[in-house]
């Protein structure tokens, strides 16, 4: 009876302790399968940017085309305007604390576009470059391979459809489409960059033949801001193409009283007709926007306004901010003019108020950047 009583006693322990194994790879299991959703989610795949946030600057270099782009602490640089604006470039990115690009793109080898990336690639670290497979026989151009040869950089060809990320915001390429010969306008980068739910589209001189071509190849979508190709000019901007992007707000990239008549009347046209509020360099200098995924805040008559997505700017006219004041003058800037740059700190003061609030403090706007 003892024996039978001890084989008992034993089966019933290893029965409980095949049980208890059983509910541990059990319990496993279950705590394996609800993990993998949890870890995927911590990818970069969320709508909205949890960071800094994202700043596009159209730098003023005159005739020419030079954008920064900062997001969440990274840089990219698109184009440099004329070799001559290489230093204000380098100037205005070594203000804004760039000690590494991340990108520096090309668009296409026109002078007024590469012309300054010289003396970025060679002032900056620069991670990657990103230049359209045609090339060409300028000193500028020959410049430009000579200073990424001596960076021991490698170019990188655009291919439609490559995406890169920048912090928190995705680029994706959109052009060039195929071979166009000579034509070096429509040999350009043009990228569809998106951060949350704002997105802006550059696409260099692409002129209507290589819109036409991104419109047949379904790589646009809809975006907050379009900066207008060719600086404006009658040989881009298609209404196709235009149909596709539909932006909220434009940016114009040109010299004042440029002997190319950019923007050009049917561009400005256009632009009211289809209640796009646009921006020029020429007159507003550089230009800058920022975004924190869902809100845009863009130029209001030279001062920088948010607006909320859907909302008409006209809510946003009461809105305080920062303006730098000469003493001597009792002129007020916004902190992006060029005369607030170029005024000799002892004569800067900051007030911070709306634009009628200072005029009633007795100051008075500069023309420039508070028409």
């Amino acid at each position: 009876m003892a024996e039978k009583k001890n084989r008992n006693y034993y089966g019933w322990i290893l029965w409980v302790a095949v049980l208890w194994i059983l509910c541990l790879t059990g319990c496993g299991d279950s705590i394996a399968n609800h993990a993998l959703p949890q870890e995927s989610g911590q990818k970069k795949e969320s709508t909205l940017p949890t960071s800094k946030g994202l700043t596009y600057h159209a730098i003023d270099v005159g005739q020419g085309d030079s954008t920064l782009i900062e997001a969440d602490g990274h840089f990219m640089l698109i184009d440099a305007g004329e070799k001559v604006q290489g230093p204000v470039v380098v100037s205005y990115l070594k203000k804004q604390g760039v000690e590494t690009l991340d990108y520096v793109i090309g668009t296409h080898p026109h002078s007024d576009h590469i012309g300054g990336l010289e003396a970025v690639i060679r002032e900056f670290d620069v991670k990657k470059v990103i230049l359209p497979e045609k090339e060409h026989t300028t000193r500028v151009y020959e410049n430009l391979l000579s200073a990424i040869e001596d960076k021991n950089l490698k170019i990188t060809l655009p291919r439609v459809g490559d995406r890169y990320e920048l912090g928190d915001a995705v680029f994706q390429i959109i052009s060039p489409v195929k071979d166009y010969g000579n034509d070096l306008n429509n040999w350009s980068v043009g990228m569809e960059l998106t951060y949350g739910k704002n997105r802006f589209v550059l696409c260099g001189d692409a002129e209507k033949e290589a819109e036409a071509d991104m419109v047949k190849q379904g790589v646009l979508e809809k975006a907050d801001v379009l900066k207008l190709s060719h600086h404006g000019s009658r040989s881009s901007s298609s209404p196709e193409f235009m149909d596709a992007v539909q932006p909220r707000y434009a940016i114009i990239s040109c010299g004042k009283d440029n002997d190319y008549g950019h923007p050009h009347k049917e561009i400005k046209t256009m632009l009211k007709e289809r209640n796009i509020t646009y921006f020029r360099t020429d007159e507003l200098g550089t230009i800058v926007i920022k975004s924190d995924g869902t809100n845009l805040s863009v130029p209001k008559n030279g001062a920088s306004m948010t607006i909320p997505n859907g909302e008409s700017s006209e809510t946003s006219q009461t809105l305080r901010r920062e303006y730098i004041v000469n003493t001597n003058t009792k002129k007020f800037h916004l902190p992006d003019c060029k005369y607030a740059n170029s005024m000799k700190k002892e004569n800067q003061k900051t007030e911070t108020g709306t634009r009628d609030e200072l005029v009633h403090m007795g100051y008075e706007p500069c023309k420039t950047c508070n028409p």
